[in-house]
């Protein structure tokens, strides 16, 4: 029960974005600017203002970023293994690896602040620091059929001009350098990043599509059950073999277990794949999180 009360208002937040979305309020053209403010600023904020303060000497959080890339690389070792079975077209594969193994960043460090504090938010930003470049990498492969006639330009653009790269790479260089946030700039930061949540998961419950669902129930059940159930079990089995300790594993299970991200839909789309299964994915694994999310914290 505390769990759940605990989780409950950042879904409420997600509704409550989907409500105001479908209503017209404040005006449709808000929601997409109000995504690309929090991507290219709020959010790298947060990530450089957590990262800059990190304890990154500290072996466990190196282990936290090691599993993470262990779940994660196994999870897309198997996918390709069961593309091996059912062979599919780059269009279709990208969205299903993608529903695989990206993950809500607004999410995972609302659920992560709310359960473990601001301490495991510098330990998630040091997560994100080398599980976001390796999913980016991973999806474009997939989208482009690993086609090597685009070039290494057409897989390292996405990679080195993403925000969240970037506000990772900042905080980094500030932590290892020990100069940190002088004059004043990491209560600004701070302040920037405290809008960067809220406005996430509003933007969460707004890019929802329940219309996509009606499609391929059978495949969104499918890949809803990989990302939401066997992923974090995965990460179970990984953290225990790091031998990470209780918050830790936490960690990396809860970016295990939440949906993916809203912003596959705008690779995808850039990319030439399925648009319309990537929305149906985003919003299945979505709304089916509110559920699973307690649930398997819960039990694993």
């Amino acid at each position: 029960m505390t769990l759940l009360l605990t989780v409950w208002p950042i879904f409420a937040l997600i509704c409550a974005g989907f409500a105001l979305a479908r209503a017209g309020f404040p005006d449709p053209g808000f929601w997409p600017a109000a995504e690309r403010l929090n991507y290219v600023l709020l959010f790298p904020a947060l990530l450089a203002s957590s990262l800059a303060d990190a304890p990154l000497d500290d072996p466990a959080i190196l282990r936290v970023g090691g599993a993470a890339v262990g779940t994660i690389l196994l999870a897309a070792v198997a996918a390709r293994g069961l593309r091996a079975l059912r062979p599919a077209p780059p269009a279709r594969y990208g969205p299903l690896l993608q529903g695989a193994i990206r993950f809500n960043t607004y999410l995972g460090l609302a659920v992560t602040g709310s359960l473990l504090g601001p301490q495991g938010v510098a330990r998630a930003a040091v997560l994100l620091a080398v599980a976001v470049p390796l999913v980016n990498v991973l999806s474009v492969l997939a989208l482009t059929g690993s086609d090597a006639r685009r070039g290494p330009a057409a897989l390292l653009r996405p990679i080195v001009t993403n925000p969240l790269i970037l506000g990772c790479a900042a905080g980094i260089a500030l932590a290892l350098t020990g100069v940190g946030l002088p004059f004043g700039t990491g209560r600004f930061l701070d302040l920037v990043a405290q809008a960067s949540l809220p406005l996430g998961l509003f933007c969460v419950g707004a890019a929802l599509r329940p219309r996509a669902l009606r499609a391929e129930i059978g495949t969104l059940a499918a890949i809803c059950a990989l990302r939401l159930l066997a992923m974090p079990a995965l990460a179970v089995a990984v953290t225990a073999a790091f031998g990470l300790g209780r918050d830790e594993a936490l960690l990396v299970v809860i970016f295990a277990a939440i949906p993916t991200a809203t912003t596959a839909y705008v690779l995808t789309q850039q990319l030439g794949g399925d648009g319309r299964l990537m929305a149906g994915i985003v919003t299945a694994q979505t709304l089916a999180s509110a559920a699973t999310i307690p649930l398997v914290l819960a039990l694993l």
